[in-house]
């Protein structure tokens, strides 16, 4: 049975949250998202110095407001000064709940004493936090990683000397630095700083299934599950898993004309945001993902070069009218596609 999670004083109306991805979780993306029922999608990681700075682009990724009931905004940073200004900012701005990545793998992330590489360096990430919690009012969260790799794996220490600090909740990828997103989380290794803490623990890494998230949450003994990858082209997944967590129920994945009404949402919703140009630049991933994660055409060499042919268009209007007539062509396209909800279904899609 799922049921609400609490991360300081904020009340979050579910179990399944989505993660903050760079390039993905957008103001159009959590909008679209939201609409269809996630209760948690957070920004797109911020650098803090930049966001001190001002820097407009910057500033535009963590936008806030856009109709969201709930607003998190992730920092990135090693520098306790600065995140502490980054999060004043932030909570200036509108945020809930402030997220600390201590997460990223990314080389240029990790190659300037930031995201993972603070698992590496606990004074820092320590420092980090303290100074984060002592500058805002509102509830601090960390997402991180097992550790930098196998030889040490010390997420369990540090999410004890952040609960000491005042962590209202910590995420954790059940991968090392090191493997990036090779291999398979480990979603045991989760219940060890579960047994650690007291706040929230949050489960993340390969959570595609309904199967999946209840394993997940069973062997990690987790308070709630994040997903990531596995939204890509799917903005709805986290509103099925929750269901399928409450009460069991199949929920359908979105027949034809119900897909291409939330993908042109979305593509509005970026123009919107973006400008006519910019927004149709930085929806095209979406559109890729949207076009690779439908059924239709049936044979994936045509999706293929569908997407290849969509994705070079200039002018959202025949965005549109191509992707109509790419999934409304025919009667069998309004065939709706079950979302694997239990142990006995058979959904394989990887994150």
């Amino acid at each position: 049975m799922s049921r609400g999670l609490r991360i300081g004083d904020v009340e979050i109306a579910g179990r399944v949250l989505m993660a903050p991805m760079t390039g993905v979780t957008d103001l159009p993306f959590r909008q679209v998202a939201s609409r269809l029922g996630a209760a948690y999608v957070a920004t797109e990681m911020v650098a803090s110095a930049e966001l001190a700075r001002g820097r407009p682009d910057v500033v535009r990724r963590a936008a806030v407001g856009g109709g969201l009931p709930l607003t998190v905004i992730q920092l990135v940073g090693g520098d306790p000064i600065k995140m502490a200004e980054g999060a004043r900012m932030a909570e200036r701005a509108g945020a809930d709940i402030i997220d600390l990545n201590y997460g990223c793998p990314a080389k240029e992330v990790v190659g300037v004493a930031s995201g993972s590489s603070l698992m590496r360096d606990p004074a820092r990430a320590v420092a980090i936090v303290s100074s984060v919690v002592e500058a805002v009012s509102r509830p601090v969260t960390v997402k991180m990683r097992l550790g930098w790799d196998d030889e040490d794996r010390n997420a369990a220490e540090l999410a004890q000397a952040f609960e000491a600090r005042g962590v209202a909740a910590v995420t954790v990828h059940g991968r090392t630095r090191q493997q990036f997103y090779k291999g398979v989380a480990d979603w045991d290794a989760v219940a060890e700083v579960k047994r650690a803490v007291a706040v929230p623990v949050i489960v993340n890494g390969d959570i595609v299934t309904a199967e999946q998230a209840r394993e997940a949450l069973d062997r990690s003994g987790a308070d709630a599950l994040m997903l990531g990858r596995g939204v890509y082209g799917r903005p709805w997944l986290a509103a099925h898993l929750e269901r399928a967590l409450t009460d069991g129920t199949q929920l359908q994945e979105p027949a034809a004309e119900a897909r291409a009404a939330i993908v042109i949402d979305h593509m509005r919703a970026s123009l919107a945001f973006y400008g006519a140009h910019l927004g149709l630049r930085m929806f095209r991933k979406h559109l890729g993902w949207y076009i690779e994660q439908a059924p239709w055409p049936a044979d994936a060499t045509a999706r293929r070069i569908a997407k290849s042919e969509l994705c070079r268009l200039d002018d959202p209007d025949e965005v549109e009218r191509r992707l109509r007539g790419l999934w409304l062509s025919g009667s069998d396209n309004f065939t709706a596609r079950p979302v694997e909800i239990s142990p006995q279904a058979a959904e394989t899609t990887a994150a």
